[in-house]
């Protein structure tokens, strides 16, 4: 340990060799620079056998942390140290610690949770909070408590979250490092209006001026934190004249390893959070940070990824300004204020709060926990979440009913890709060969490997062609493996017959689903790489990983595509896939805000490919339903939310009848034709109800609609549109309402007329339920002593003049005649002098007549 730099971590070795010894744990918190990446693994190979695996969550940090650990004792990368990354490995006879990513470690422990040979496991940049780092912690401390006790565990962190970390790992030690290895100074600069969590472009002119600010007031070279490659591409843009470099997980390897070393010339370093933690860039003696990060979030009920732009964490901003002094006293600029600085959140949120869960809910069912219960994670993942991803699980046939791992689930994990990848592959091979199928989920796993393209199949030509040598080599390397993974998974226990009988609802092999769909169907199914075209093979692979993202254009000639999902989604003006019909959507987002995905990456096919790939998505649905005042029979065949054709029904006559009946129920009372009988009819009714009580139906709408199945429906079997339901008899329908046998005695109970003294016979008023309304001329009352009554209540008279004007109402005839009648007499004599107006009505003789 002499032979190791003077970093701050150094004096702490010894404290953190000793704990680790003999299959301890503890929490290592030491600031970015101190030393914790590089010297730490080295002191323990010294000190403790066999091999010690360090853990990273990014691929460049890997990589750069197995060379500087290999350059400080003056070897070459696999010799004592190596690395292991997807699709690279670098490691020798002699390694004593391997770097290894934290996806790596996952599928070790999934292999052989005893990790043979290994006996001490470090988990870097806990604080990072990746799936991966989460799912490698609980897995280690699962195998240490249940088979391997004399593992040592070490989890770092660059920032103090140690008490959940220590209470993780069972109250191990937390040992602290205090102290930075330079001091950073740090200069606030806001823009001059607030921008906080917004990448605008005022916001990346407001950077730019920072950085030319940064390099006339400073030495070195000078790192900038940006969200993402758009942004990196947009400031390079303002910073012309100017040595700029960049660094961000879509470079080749071969990219990324050039900028960390050291260069003559002063350079400008534009770069995403691969730069936060775990690597050294040398030369840095400025941070700039725009204060923004790129977070992945997962829109659960449209299954569709997002990446949004967020304001950075008080952590993640120390963190970043630490790399300010990493090699000698540095400066931090934050294009924000102090203030603002004060409001941040303290800690990033994990990844488990927002991410896509498939994946992970596939380790925690091949590890045995389904739900994660018993598991030492540092949080719970979100019900609603779990829920999605293991219901995707279930249709790609990788879990039971239960969320047991299935053998074809098992099969689909050790692939080492996405489970809807693995799924394609596994699947799609038999139809496109091996080959290609493997091209194609190497060229979707690897999001670097597509550059800024849109058409998938052309950044598939473009690798072939071996025009990008580094990332042709990476793409053919990575292909070759999971050929390799496809024909192990047929010929063995779980081969071509078992693995895909357990697809459940994630669909059918691909050989055969255009003759079950009988849309384009051949008869026959295909044989693997019989001549498809590029675009054909493609679609296929894309459409049996992503069948709710098979999209068909709205509009012949658009740009907007309605996706099987049910979401629609936009395709960029600038990309060359404008006006195919038929899309095989590999990636789209949707940002917060907007209705509309966009489409990032696709192939354009026809319907017949789109039927194939999305054969669990079809449905031949039988549809009847009344809308717009008309009936509506069809069978429809979709393609989930895609209607790809209908022919016409003729349902059965109740079916019709329900759908009718529904359709009035929704729409109201009001689309049958109520005439004067009706009307009358109802009110009539309506009054007994209110009067008599049970078993007299009650006759307001919602009470008529709730018994429309005893009233209407048999008069709807032959209703197709709203004008046949004005034909109906809704007298005779109602009638069926009244209870029996007081049916009978309606016209007693509720006389539709009262014949008056004149001999007139009047027709009653039930519009008010509660009192039944006789409108009378005053001399047709004559000889009435009393009000009339129906069924017990008096009725309310409206009294006219001989020209039908109202005079009076009442309810007590015997006190009109006595007290309101000798002023009403005066009023009518003089208006109506034709006419006789007696002192006493009740012995006069009733007229309709003048006199």
């Amino acid at each position: 340990m002499s032979d190791l730099p003077d970093l701050p971590v150094r004096s702490a070795l010894p404290r953190i060799v000793d704990a680790l010894e003999g299959g301890g744990a503890a929490v290592l918190v030491a600031p970015p620079g101190s030393g914790k990446t590089t010297l730490v693994p080295l002191a323990l190979a010294a000190r403790v056998e066999g091999r010690i695996v360090v853990a990273e969550p990014r691929r460049v940090a890997a990589r750069a942390a197995a060379s500087r650990m290999a350059s400080l004792l003056g070897e070459r990368v696999g010799e004592t140290v190596g690395y292991t990354v997807r699709g690279d490995r670098n490691v020798g006879p002699r390694t004593r610690v391997e770097v290894v990513t934290t996806g790596v470690l996952v599928r070790r422990l999934q292999r052989d949770a005893e990790l043979p040979g290994t006996n001490v496991v470090i988990l870097d940049e806990c604080h990072e909070r990746h799936l991966d780092s989460d799912l490698g912690l609980a897995f280690t401390l699962d195998s240490r408590a249940a088979l391997r006790p004399d593992l040592a565990l070490l989890a770092t962190s660059a920032t103090a979250a140690s008490e959940q970390l220590s209470a993780v790992l069972g109250g191990a030690p937390v040992l602290e490092v205090p102290g930075s290895p330079h001091p950073v100074e740090t200069v606030w600069c806001p823009p001059p209006v607030p921008l906080v969590g917004r990448s605008v472009p005022r916001l990346l002119d407001h950077v730019a001026t920072v950085v030319r600010r940064a390099l006339g007031e400073t030495a070195g070279d000078v790192l900038v934190f940006l969200p993402g490659v758009y942004e990196i591409s947009a400031v390079a843009r303002r910073l012309a004249g100017v040595s700029v470099v960049t660094l961000h997980g879509r470079l080749p390897a071969r990219e990324q390893d050039a900028v960390l070393r050291a260069s003559a010339e002063r350079r400008v370093v534009l770069a995403t959070a691969v730069a936060e933690s775990s690597l050294t860039v040398p030369g840095v003696r400025v941070v700039v940070d725009a204060g923004l990060a790129r977070v992945p979030r997962l829109d659960q009920g449209r299954g569709l990824g997002a990446l949004v732009t967020v304001a950075v964490s008080r952590a993640t901003a120390t963190q970043r300004a630490g790399r300010a002094g990493r090699e000698a006293p540095g400066t931090v600029y934050r294009c924000w204020s102090e203030a603002d600085h004060a409001r941040l959140p303290a800690w990033p949120e994990p990844e488990i709060a927002a991410a896509d869960l498939t994946a992970f809910a596939l380790d925690l069912a091949c590890w045995g926990t389904p739900s994660g219960e018993g598991l030492a994670l540092p949080d719970r993942p979100p019900a609603a979440a779990m829920e999605v991803a293991t219901e995707t699980l279930r249709a790609l046939g990788a879990v039971d009913a239960s969320g047991r791992v299935t053998p074809r689930g098992r099969t689909l994990a050790g692939m080492g890709v996405h489970p809807r990848l693995a799924r394609a592959l596994l699947d799609g091979a038999p139809a496109v060969g091996d080959r290609r199928a493997a091209e194609v989920v190497a060229l979707l796993s690897d999001d670097t490997l597509t550059g800024n393209s849109s058409d998938l199949v052309a950044a598939w030509r473009l690798l072939r062609d071996g025009s990008a040598a580094a990332l042709t080599r990476r793409w053919r390397e990575e292909a070759k493996r999971l050929a390799a993974s496809a024909a192990d998974a047929r010929s063995g226990a779980d081969g071509a017959d078992g693995a895909r009988s357990g697809a459940g609802g994630g669909g059918a092999g691909a050989g055969g689903a255009r003759a079950q769909s009988g849309a384009g169907a051949d008869g026959g199914g295909r044989q693997p790489g019989s001549g498809l075209p590029d675009d054909i093979a493609a679609g296929l692979i894309v459409g049996m990983a992503y069948p709710e993202r098979l999209g068909r254009v709205r509009v012949g000639g658009g740009r907007t595509y309605l996706m099987a999902g049910g979401t629609a989604a936009d395709l960029g003006e600038g990309a060359g896939l404008g006006g195919a019909p038929w899309l095989a959507i590999a990636v789209a987002d949707r940002s917060p805000g907007f209705a509309n995905a966009r489409i990032r990456l696709a192939v354009a096919i026809d319907e017949a490919t789109a039927v194939e790939a999305g054969t669990a998505l079809l449905t031949s649905e039988d549809e009847v339903r009344w809308t717009d005042g008309e009936l509506i029979a069809r069978t429809v065949d979709r393609l989930g939310a895609i209607q790809l054709a209908e022919r016409s029904l003729d349902p059965d006559a109740h079916i019709r009848a329900d759908v009718v009946l529904n359709g009035v129920i929704k729409e109201g009372l009001n689309r049958l034709k109520w005439g004067t009988d009706a009307r009358a009819l109802r009110e009539r009714l309506a009054f007994c109800a209110a009067a008599l009580g049970p078993p007299w139906p009650a006759m307001d709408d919602e009470s008529l609609l709730e018994r429309a199945d005893e009233w209407l429906a048999s008069d709807l079997t032959d209703v197709r549109r709203r004008a046949d339901l004005q034909k109906i008899d809704v007298v005779a329908a109602l009638r069926r309402l009244l209870p029996w046998p007081q049916a009978a005695h309606l016209d007693e109970l509720a006389p539709e007329r009262i014949q008056v003294p004149s001999g007139s016979r009047i027709r009653v008023d039930y519009s008010d339920p509660t009192a039944p309304v006789l409108a009378v001329k005053v001399q047709e009352a004559f000889g009435w002593a009393r009000t009339p009554t129906i069924a017990g209540i008096p009725v309310r008279l409206h009294l006219l003049s001989p020209a039908g004007r109202p005079v009076a109402v009442t309810s007590d005839l015997e006190s009109f005649w006595q007290n309101g009648y000798p002023s009403v007499r005066g009023e009518l004599r003089g208006r109506y002098p034709k006419h006789s107006w007696p002192e006493d009505p009740t012995t006069a003789t009733p007229t309709r007549r003048t006199r």
